[in-house]
C-alpha cells in the first residue's frame, strides 16, 4: 500500500473540527488475520463504517459550520427574481389548496375562535387603544373618510329600510292589537281602514311603508347633512373613540355571537369556502400574476445584493437559532447516517472510487493491489 513517506501528497492534516473532537474519533480496523493481504471488500467495508462513525460524530460541528457558510452566501448567487415568480405563480398558485388543507384550516379556525381562553381575555388584549385612537385621528383628519363613516352609520339605504320596518311594525302592532282593546273607536278605525282600502283600490300596509320609506330616507338624509356639516374632526374621532371605550373590556368569545355553529351552518365553513372561492378566482388571474411579479421584482431589487444570512434576518431569522436547529434535527441526521441507502451510496461511490484506472495502476504500481 503506498504510504505518506512514498508520496507526500498523501500527506493529511486534520481539520479543526476533526482535532476538537480527537476523543470521540472511531477506531474502525479491517476484519483481517495478522499478515493477510486486504481484500477491496474488506477496504471498503471499513471506509464505510469510518465515515459514518465519523459523520455521526461530527454532525452537530458541520451543521453549525454548513449553516455559517450558506449565510454567507450572497442572494443573487443561488436565486434570481425569475426563479421566484416561477415558484410562485407556477407552482404555488397553480395549484388549487387540497382538502386536507382546507380541513387543517377551518378546524384551526375553530380551535382558536371557540377556545375556552377567549372567555378570560378582553378585546383591548387585540387591538392597543392607541390604534384606535391612530384611527380615529386619521378618518377624523380626512373629510372623505369621515364623511364615508358619517353615511354608513346615518345616511346609507340599509339604515333607513331598517327604521321604516321597525316604525312599520310599531305602527301595525298598535293598529293590530291595541285597538282590539278601544272598543267601539277601535271598530271604527278599522272600517275607516277598510273603506280607505277598497275607494283607493290600494293596501293600506303597502301605502304606510311606502310613506314611511319615503320620508323616513328624505329625514336621514337630511341627518347625514346635517352630521357632516356640524360634527367636526375631533368629535368623529371622540365618537370613535367612545364606541371602542364601550366594546374594548368584552372578552374576545363575544365574537362567537356572530357566528353560527352548528353542524348544517356553520359560519366558519362558510368564511372558509368563500376565501377558497375568491382564492380560486384570483390564484391564475393575470391581474393577480402581475401584482406577484412586480412584487417579487421591488423585493429582489431591494435584496439582491444582500447575504443569505441578511435576507434570513430581515424576515426575522436569527442566525443564533443554527445551533437549536443543528440539535432539534439531529436523531434525524444520526438516522439519516445509519439508514441502508446512506451506506449502499457510500459503498457504491467507494467502489467506483477504487475502479478507476488510476487507482487501480497506483496500487499495481507499488505491488500492494488489493485483491
Amino acid at each position: 500500500m503506498p504510504t505518506s513517506q512514498d508520496n507526500p501528497s498523501l500527506e493529511t492534516h486534520p481539520a479543526p473540527s476533526q482535532r476538537q473532537t480527537a476523543d470521540v474519533q472511531p477506531n474502525i480496523q479491517p476484519n483481517t488475520s495478522a499478515g493477510a493481504p486486504l481484500s477491496l471488500e474488506s477496504i471498503i467495508e471499513s471506509q464505510v463504517g469510518f465515515m459514518q462513525q465519523w459523520l455521526r460524530a461530527q454532525a452537530d460541528t458541520l451543521s453549525v459550520q454548513a449553516c455559517q457558510w450558506f449565510g454567507e452566501q450572497p442572494l443573487c448567487q443561488y436565486l434570481q427574481a425569475d426563479d421566484l415568480k416561477r415558484l410562485i405563480n407556477d407552482g404555488l398558485l397553480q395549484q388549487p389548496m387540497s382538502d386536507v388543507m382546507r380541513t387543517d384550516i377551518r378546524d384551526i379556525l375553530h380551535t382558536v375562535i371557540y377556545h375556552p381562553i377567549n372567555d378570560n381575555v378582553p378585546l383591548s388584549e387585540l387591538i392597543d387603544d392607541t390604534q384606535v385612537e391612530t384611527l380615529a385621528s386619521y378618518i377624523g383628519r380626512h373629510d372623505e373618510q369621515r364623511n364615508a363613516l358619517i353615511h354608513t352609520l346615518i345616511g346609507n339605504e340599509t339604515f333607513a329600510d331598517l327604521l321604516t320596518q321597525t316604525l312599520y311594525h310599531a305602527i301595525n302592532d298598535f293598529m293590530e292589537n291595541t285597538l282590539d282593546k278601544a272598543g267601539g273607536v277601535g271598530k271604527l278605525m278599522k272600517l275607516g281602514r277598510s273603506s280607505f282600502e277598497k275607494a283607493t283600490n290600494k293596501n293600506l300596509d303597502e301605502k304606510l311603508q311606502t310613506y314611511l320609506h319615503r320620508n323616513i330616507k328624505d329625514l336621514t338624509q337630511r341627518a347625514e347633512t346635517n352630521a357632516q356639516t356640524h360634527l367636526s374632526n375631533d368629535e368623529v374621532a371622540r365618537l370613535l373613540v367612545m364606541g371602542w371605550s364601550r366594546i374594548k373590556n368584552l372578552p374576545i368569545s363575544e365574537i362567537q355571537t356572530y357566528l353560527n355553529n352548528e353542524a348544517d351552518n356553520n359560519s366558519i365553513e362558510h368564511i372558509e369556502a368563500s376565501i377558497q372561492q375568491s382564492y380560486n378566482r384570483l390564484r391564475l388571474s393575470p391581474y393577480l400574476r402581475s401584482l406577484v411579479a412586480a412584487s417579487i421584482d421591488t423585493w429582489y431589487s431591494n435584496h439582491q445584493s444582500d447575504t443569505i444570512a441578511a435576507v434570513a434576518a430581515s424576515l426575522p431569522i436569527d442566525t443564533s437559532l443554527a445551533s437549536p436547529l443543528s440539535t432539534a434535527l439531529r436523531p434525524i441526521i444520526q438516522d439519516a447516517l445509519d439508514s441502508p441507502w446512506f451506506t449502499a451510496h457510500i459503498r457504491e461511490m467507494l467502489q467506483a472510487f477504487y475502479a478507476q484506472p488510476a487507482i487501480k495502476a497506483s496500487f499495481a504500481g507499488h505491488g500492494d493491489e488489493p485483491r
